[in-house]
């Protein structure tokens, strides 16, 4: 299951990432925002981000108009790591190297298209469980 939050900025965005996961049989859940009025990002972050820690989702979406500062919040969550990617080579990496399990977008940044596409990258990417990988992130984790 995966969660999915965005702020104003992203709705449109959302609603394209939510006919893909339809499409290919994803299930999500939304955690908003459903509209285009003014929101902010970092409640949906932390929605997304509590979805996980919860063990509701195993992974998330979260959208706003850079990917910044809905990613930065994201990231202070205990077990989110959170990975801004703006192509599909950085989403590969962050599955690939990192166990991403959040990706944040910009919806400002790139078309709806490319998140797509972005997103695809990101879902069929599974870790390398390398070793130097595994101690990277267990590092990562570390207060």
């Amino acid at each position: 299951m995966i969660a999915i939050g965005n702020d104003h900025t992203a709705y449109e965005m959302k609603k394209a990432i939510m006919e893909y996961l339809d499409k290919n049989g994803i299930a999500y859940k939304d955690y908003g925002c459903n509209e285009i009025l003014a929101s902010d990002y970092p409640k949906y972050a932390k929605l997304v981000g509590r979805a996980i820690q919860n063990k509701e989702c195993n992974m998330g979406i979260i959208i706003c108009g850079t990917g910044i500062g809905i990613s930065i919040t994201a990231n202070k969550m205990k077990g989110i790591r959170a990975a801004l990617c703006h192509d599909c080579f950085s989403a590969e990496a962050a599955r690939l190297h990192n166990d991403a399990n959040v990706l944040a977008l910009g919806a400002r940044v790139i078309g709806t298209g490319l998140a797509v596409k972005i997103l695809d990258t990101f879902l069929h990417t599974d870790f390398s469980k390398d070793e130097r990988h595994i101690s990277r992130i267990k590092m990562m984790e570390e207060d």
